[in-house]
């Protein structure tokens, strides 16, 4: 596989920014990939390589690379106008779609990206309670934005995970294990002072780390005990893992949720949801501020309507029956060829775990095997398959997906098992 053109626009990137990328998951070893175009399944790097691609821009693409139907809606707004920084038909039409789909949308405000919308949710979860503190899981990934750039330094007490935030701008986060309601219950027993706890209903920043059985009811009890905010951010799940988001899936409403990828339609976009009685808190109706130039851009919007349109729960169940054959296939390789691993999955998307059994919270990332991850990783991307470059992240199947490209992925983790047993 010849990639010297990728290696050279990555030598001249990296002259002019970091380390040649724009955002740190996008490389790998020994340099990443440069695409050239997109089109369902398939990308093209720009040696003119072309691979089944389960990446899919980290979960926007549910539609799969350039839907003409989505393309269409993006290019009949494009010819209207790009940008009013006033509000549109087109951006009511998809806070329309978002109220009556998500069950907590009472009210829906626009952002322009998932960490803008996280970053909002929790300034105003603590404008609307007048409490400061904010809990989040062990490993969970809300953007970033200063509060949530925290990890546990010590029992009850966060350090911040970059340099550049002040340790006092992690004073008021909290950390507990996913999948641990006496933990969560614990905290809030000790401390009045919490105004939301926020978290993935599916955790998708340490691969795929579904709830427990009834483990989301006991937070929402929890929350409404302590009158406590609870927000979902669904940046990931929202629109991915069902038609009603993951609180729909789960039958658990949250006081707010954030919501990103999906809706945009493969432009920028993020989204705060929830009660009205809370979201007006926002400015101008309430002393929350929030704001932004390209919020609700008219382009974005168009295409995210088009791909919301396109979704139903037929498309969900064939997603979810081709996530389930990759799934059982994958479990039986492993088991088969003797490696210790697994996969685990909600409706689309998927990671597969090398060095334990099973990952129930953040802690238990502690135990997978990364140089085997790693080895994995580039055996699938010699073999034409694109898949997230770090085990913490997830692969996505889009509607552009056929079961001639889930079953290359699971012939070719098969010879990639076959290959380290020889």
């Amino acid at each position: 596989m010849n990639t010297d053109r990728s290696l050279e626009l990555y030598e001249e990137s990296k002259k002019i920014t970091p380390c040649g990328v724009s955002s740190p998951v996008r490389v790998f070893k020994p340099f990443p990939l440069f695409i050239s175009s997109g089109k369902g399944s398939r990308i093209t790097d720009a040696d003119g390589n072309q691979y089944i691609d389960f990446c899919m821009a980290y979960g926007p693409l549910i539609t799969g690379h350039a839907n003409p139907i989505v393309m269409k809606a993006a290019k009949e707004q494009i010819e209207r106008g790009t940008v009013y920084g006033a509000p549109s038909d087109r951006e009511l039409e998809l806070l329309k779609r978002i109220n009556a789909r998500v069950p907590c949308a009472e009210n829906v405000r626009l952002t322009n990206s998932g960490t803008e919308a996280t970053m909002h949710a929790v300034r105003l979860a603590r404008g609307f309670t007048n409490k400061r503190g904010i809990v989040k899981m062990n490993r969970g990934f809300h953007g970033a934005h200063d509060s949530m750039l925290a990890i546990s330094g010590s029992a009850e007490h966060c350090i911040p995970s970059s340099a550049g935030v002040p340790e006092d701008t992690v004073r008021n986060t909290y950390i507990v294990e996913y999948n641990n309601a006496p933990e969560l219950d614990s905290l809030l027993q000790k401390n009045n002072d919490i105004a939301a706890v926020i978290m993935e209903p599916v955790m998708g920043n340490i691969g795929v780390v579904p709830p427990k059985k009834g483990y989301l009811d006991e937070i929402r009890k929890i929350t409404l005990e302590h009158d406590v905010l609870l927000i979902f951010d669904e940046v990931i799940t929202g629109f991915r893992v069902s038609g009603r988001c993951a609180q729909g899936l789960f039958g658990i409403t949250p006081d707010l949720c954030t919501l990103g990828k999906i809706i945009g339609g493969g432009f920028p976009v993020g989204a705060i949801a929830g009660k009205e009685e809370i979201m007006q808190h926002l400015a101008p109706a309430g002393p929350v501020y929030e704001a932004g130039t390209f919020s609700g851009n008219p382009v974005t919007a168009a295409a995210g309507s088009a791909v919301l349109d396109i979704l139903s729960e037929e498309i969900y169940s064939e997603l979810k029956r081709r996530t389930d054959t990759t799934t059982s296939a994958i479990n039986d390789l492993l088991t088969d060829r003797n490696v210790k691993g697994c996969i685990q999955s909600s409706t689309s998307m998927f990671q597969i775990f090398f060095g334990t059994y099973s990952v129930t919270n953040g802690t238990d990332i502690d135990g997978i095997d990364l140089k085997m991850f790693e080895k994995m990783f580039n055996f699938m991307l010699k073999s034409g398959i694109y898949l997230p470059p770090s085990p913490l992240e997830v692969n996505f199947l889009s509607t552009a997906h056929d079961d001639s490209d889930v079953n290359r992925f699971i012939d070719a983790f098969d010879l990639f098992l076959r290959s380290i047993r020889s």
